[in-house]
């Protein structure tokens, strides 16, 4: 029942994390666009529709790869972050595993790793800064939140 209870929390964190981590981007873009936070123009209507930190690279064309938005204080590109949504699943999946085993301290080491590793393309662009923090976050909590409810459903079932 254990190992039932842990591939359902791994699949339902990794899987709906997404669309889970691109509503909260949503309501981030939105609530800029209302004025109450500063964020990223649209450079066009298509813009609009902007890739969450951790989208499939195969929705942004291979020749517009960094122009999706444009920074406000600047007017310079913002860059999209390829490869988000494997890094987004894996870590979703990380940190479910961190938390089922009684682990929360490796959770770090799963930020740590994956800031360090986007650091150079963060430092380029504030917008993807922005992105990068708040999708990460999103993704954090959902994983965490199901983490916990896998460990829950594993303390009643034992």
């Amino acid at each position: 029942m254990t190992a039932l209870i842990i591939a359902a929390a791994v699949l339902l964190a990794a899987l709906l994390g997404w669309p889970v981590t691109a509503l909260v981007l949503r309501l981030a873009r939105e609530s800029a666009a209302a004025g109450t936070l500063p964020a990223t123009v649209p450079v066009t209507e298509a813009a609009d529709s902007a890739l969450p930190e951790d989208a499939p690279a195969a929705e942004a064309p291979r020749e517009a790869a960094a122009p999706r938005h444009r920074e406000p204080a600047t007017g310079t590109p913002a860059t999209v972050l390829r490869g988000g949504l494997t890094i987004g699943i894996l870590e979703r999946i990380a940190v479910v595993f961190c938390i089922v085993f009684d682990q929360p301290v490796a959770i770090a080491y799963v930020v740590a790793i994956k800031g360090l590793g986007r650091y150079p393309e963060l430092k380029e662009s504030p917008a993807a800064s922005e992105r990068f923090i708040i999708g990460t976050l999103a993704s954090l909590i959902w994983a965490a939140l199901v983490g916990i409810l896998g460990r829950w459903l594993i303390g009643l079932a034992g």
